[in-house]
């Protein structure tokens, strides 16, 4: 199959490109912020006996690996879209509520609903816009340093999860200069992994040639890379995709198994990836296809760069990054295009 890799150059392919400058800006933001110091002083377990953890779309997605640690020392995080919290769960809203709400833009319809209807909760935003309307009435403001972007997520994404992570670190009471430390040489690491993108778009479209379906798939903190890996693909190639966790395909997509699906398996951490690679197999055994995302993978496309565990979900975003190019690309489309959609959701 002969690619013409040329086409799908353009404003999202140069997003996908900057990421590790974005990592390199945001990093360097944190690491000089006073806010995080603050929020670790006054945003204490005693003090707040509720914590509600809300975004929409990618900005929800982001916020899995954060709702992990958080239970890990001691918090009860509630993850819930935005829109559901504040029109289904607007109790959970009030003085003794701390809520950690992500929005790229800060302004997206559901980010200004819940400025109105806050209950009096004490807010920490997570933003990439420092003049939007939940920046300037947020409590805290936690910024990313993505820069502008065309159209889907990717450079906000990536930023968002690193935020998130020493967001993460200042409310369980740990050392912030030690997380930003694991997270020093992760932009090299997707550098090295984005110099080979036509390398990576060209073996994802021959592995996608003949599919009408993928599935991606994980446990625990990578389920923010399915969920928000599904979505881009649905965005920027406009084609079917579905992310859910490892034990949610068994309970009945598994039935559906044939060649015309493929299943992307994140293999996740040393308690997870036992599972994950049981499925790989069990999959393989059904005569059907699937790829495993993981540091040793046979597939270069599929192989994640070597990082430390906290920089993990950061990493894992980049395989379904590359197959949303060679979808594209065996579309005809031009990757990352809105033709209904808007980069900020203004209507509920």
């Amino acid at each position: 199959m002969i690619l013409d890799l040329d086409r799908i150059r353009g404003p999202y392919l140069a997003d996908l490109l900057a990421q590790p400058q974005a990592l390199r800006d945001t990093h360097a933001a944190l690491s000089n912020a006073t806010v995080i110091a603050e929020i670790a002083h006054t945003c204490t377990r005693q003090r707040f006996p509720r914590l509600v953890l809300t975004g929409m779309g990618g900005s929800l997605f982001a916020l899995h690996p954060l709702a992990i640690e958080l239970a890990a020392h001691g918090w009860t995080p509630i993850l819930l879209e935005t829109s559901e919290l504040v029109h289904t769960y607007p109790s959970l809203l009030t003085p003794s509520t701390l809520v950690v709400a992500v929005s790229q833009s800060g302004r997206s319809a559901e980010t200004l609903r819940l400025l109105e209807r806050s209950g009096g909760a004490t807010v920490i935003a997570v933003t990439n816009t420092a003049d939007s309307p939940l920046a300037l009435r947020a409590h805290h403001v936690v910024l990313t340093f993505a820069g502008s972007e065309y159209s889907v997520s990717c450079k906000t994404y990536v930023s968002t999860l690193l935020a998130l992570s020493v967001l993460g670190a200042a409310l369980c009471g740990l050392d912030r200069g030690e997380r930003l430390q694991q997270f020093a040489g992760v932009p090299e690491a997707i550098e090295e992994y984005l110099g080979h993108w036509q390398d990576h778009a060209a073996s994802f479209a021959e592995l996608l040639r003949d599919v009408r379906d993928v599935f991606l798939v994980g446990r625990g903190a990578s389920l923010a890379a399915a969920y928000a890996g599904a979505l881009i693909t649905k965005e920027s190639a406009h084609f079917h995709a579905e992310g859910m966790s490892s034990a949610a395909f068994r309970h009945g997509p598994f039935e559906m198994l044939d060649m015309g699906m493929l299943i992307g398996i994140f293999a996740g951490d040393t308690h997870a990836e036992p599972l994950n690679r049981g499925l790989l197999r069990d999959i393989e055994t059904a005569s059907a296809r699937a790829v495993l995302f993981a540091p040793d993978a046979p597939l270069a496309a599929c192989r994640l760069p070597a990082v430390d565990f906290a920089a993990a979900p950061i990493v894992q975003i980049l395989p379904p990054q590359m197959m949303t190019l060679a979808l594209a690309l065996l579309a005809g489309r031009e990757p990352g295009r809105f033709e209904r959609a808007t980069k900020i959701t203004a209507i509920e």
